[in-house]
């Protein structure tokens, strides 16, 4: 099929990555011509990231990672999801006055995994130095970048805030009290100061394995961990609850946490193999959707028509109920993917996809999760709020942000395969550590303050994040890896792309650039977890008329301005040895590179 695109689909056969902004895209790009691999110009690319959106992710944060390595000639997870402090119970957050955990602030704050999953994937699969894949993160953050408008305008924006509540936070990103310009340079110097001393220490170490682990010791059981304990000790700050609240993270918590490796969830789909993260995340989701729309003849429809994205919405509300009643970390809840993903509980399921757009929330019946699911679905009754849905990381309640974390996609000519979604420690999830130039995270706040459900808060138990990287194989071999930011709608905006790409024979700019759209339908992973039942945002370029269709089936319909939604990225490897790239125009900041 042959469609409009904003730019070309990016060919070569030497390497190729694709970010969600131009400069780190770049910067991967020159790993893989200095003799780097995927896992190496992925690294330096997700740690450039840190420092041009800051906004969107930090050193502070969290990762999910899917790869695949030709040498060891399989599909992995890299799991740089931090769990929960050993502090964290549901009865210490109810003593502090708390019914659900707030979006920013420091009691939202889990163990930061971003780091040491990023260490991880350098040691383990990539071939350059420690030095090599973090000097350019700290050049810019030395030298500075010219910052984009979405981060001027959400530091504008938090500017009283953090001169009256997040003091450090002020100094940081308000030098001399003023807000930066739109493209202004920025820098962060404190950030470079502890990459340095980072690197500096690690290189007193001799040979690469043991100066990367001492990069890992320095953050986990050193110097890092001592600033961030010191200053949790004494802080107490104000969060979106409306009242200041001390951390229960401590020292101790990031002294014992390693990120880990693990085996991906599968699904078979029209002869490609889709791999996600496991129900620690929402990924099965999309795996989920795809279960119940292979009974469904979507090759007949037209991508951009009513019948399409009906069905694809009707098949997502299915999937994310059974998200919200069924999913959480396996290593502490039983989550029955055996039954999910069979064959017989979709085409039950699949009947329920009528002509006219549900309202209700409809989780599945699995035997033996019958008590579950009726009191997950008596909690959400409690608190999913309808009056505003908010699916991206919350400082909504003091200022306008759109957007919430970052994506990568890497393959080199050996056909190595990076897809990673970082997030996490936004500058405005929680205030910046004084001398390190970065906070801690919010994703604590994805826990629920009721005993008994796959994502009660407990000690130790990493929350069901909404960080989602995708990689699919066709015929058993990897060809493509894909994500995008979004929160909530990450599944949903990747369902979508997938199913253009394999049904409509669209390149990977062409699957990307066509109009876009969401469902609010369900509980939002994040803070207030407000939920819009049978809600539909969709780009105006659809066209009036498919967009009164989906009104007619009872869909309620906002319509969003051409080129607002979705921050797609993609890569693929034909068999020949082809690369592909593609990013998403939206935002003008995504680009894909390669040659």
């Amino acid at each position: 099929m042959s469609a409009f695109t904003t730019r070309p689909e990016v060919l070569g056969r030497f390497g190729v990555v694709t970010s969600t902004h131009w400069i780190a895209s770049a910067v991967g790009m020159k790993i893989l011509e200095q003799g780097g691999n995927a896992f190496d110009a992925a690294v330096a690319t997700g740690l450039v990231l840190q420092v041009l959106e800051p906004h969107l992710n930090g050193p502070g944060g969290d990762l999910p990672a899917i790869i695949y390595s030709k040498a060891k000639g399989k599909v992995e997870v890299i799991c740089a999801q931090g769990p929960a402090p050993a502090g964290a119970t549901i009865d210490h957050y109810k003593a502090e006055g708390l019914d659900v955990i707030p979006g920013d602030g420091l009691l939202a704050t889990v163990i930061p995994g971003a780091w040491d999953g990023w260490m991880l994937m350098l040691r383990d699969y990539g071939r350059l130095s420690l030095r090599d894949v973090l000097e350019p993160a700290i050049f810019y953050a030395e030298k500075g970048h010219p910052v984009l408008p979405r981060v001027a305008a959400t530091i504008a924006g938090l500017g009283d805030f953090f001169r009256d509540e997040w003091p450090s936070s002020h100094d940081t990103w308000l030098p001399g009290g003023v807000a930066p310009d739109p493209w202004a340079n920025v820098t962060n110097p404190a950030l470079a100061a502890t990459w340095r001393r980072i690197l500096a220490e690690a290189e007193a170490k001799q040979g690469r394995e043991a100066q990367i682990d001492a990069a890992r010791d320095a953050f986990y059981r050193g110097f890092v961990a001592e600033e961030i304990a010191n200053f949790l000790a004494k802080a107490e700050v104000m969060d979106a609850s409306g009242a200041r609240h001390r951390a229960v993270l401590t020292a101790d918590d990031l002294a014992g946490y390693a990120a880990h490796v693990e085996d991906p969830l599968t699904y078979d789909y029209h002869g490609w193999t889709v791999a996600k993260c496991g129900p620690w995340t929402q990924g099965p989701v999309l795996l989920q959707a795809l279960s119940l729309l292979k009974g469904v003849d979507m090759g007949a429809m037209d991508p951009n028509g009513a019948d399409f994205i009906h069905h694809v919405v009707e098949a997502k509300k299915l999937a994310y109920a059974d998200r919200e009643v069924y999913y959480g970390d396996p290593e502490f809840t039983n989550v029955p993917l055996d039954v999910l993903l069979s064959d017989g509980y979709a085409d039950a399921r699949r009947q329920l996809i009528g002509t006219s757009a549900s309202m209700e929330l409809r989780p599945g019946s699995v035997p033996g999760f019958d008590d579950q699911a009726e009191k997950t679905m008596a909690m959400l009754g409690a608190f999913s709020r309808t009056d505003e849905a908010v699916y991206e990381p919350t400082m909504a309640h003091l200022s306008e942000k759109k957007g919430d974390t970052v994506h990568v996609d890497v393959i080199d000519s050996d056909g190595n395969m990076v897809s990673v979604t970082p997030s996490g420690g936004w500058l405005q999830s929680s205030p910046t550590i004084p001398g390190l130039g970065f906070c801690l995270n919010s994703r604590a706040q994805m826990f629920w303050l009721e005993q008994g459900l796959p994502t009660s808060l407990e000690p130790g138990k990493r929350p069901r994040t909404t960080l989602t990287p995708s990689l699919a194989m066709k015929d058993g071999v990897p060809q493509l890896v894909f994500g995008t930011p979004g929160g909530d709608q990450q599944d949903q905006w990747q369902l979508v792309f997938f199913l253009r790409y394999v049904h409509h024979k669209m390149n990977l700019q062409e699957a990307i650039d066509a109009p876009l759209f969401h469902s609010s339908h369900f509980p939002s992973s994040f803070y207030p977890r407000s939920r819009q039942p049978g809600m539909i945002m969709a780009e105006k370029s659809f066209g009036a008329d498919v967009l009164n269709d989906l009104r007619a089936r009872g869909h309620l319909v906002t319509e969003a301005d051409p080129w607002t939604v979705g921050r797609l990225t993609a890569a693929g490897r034909d068999p020949d040895g082809l690369l592909r790239a593609a990013a998403t125009p939206r935002l003008m900041q995504a680009y894909a590179v390669g040659r």
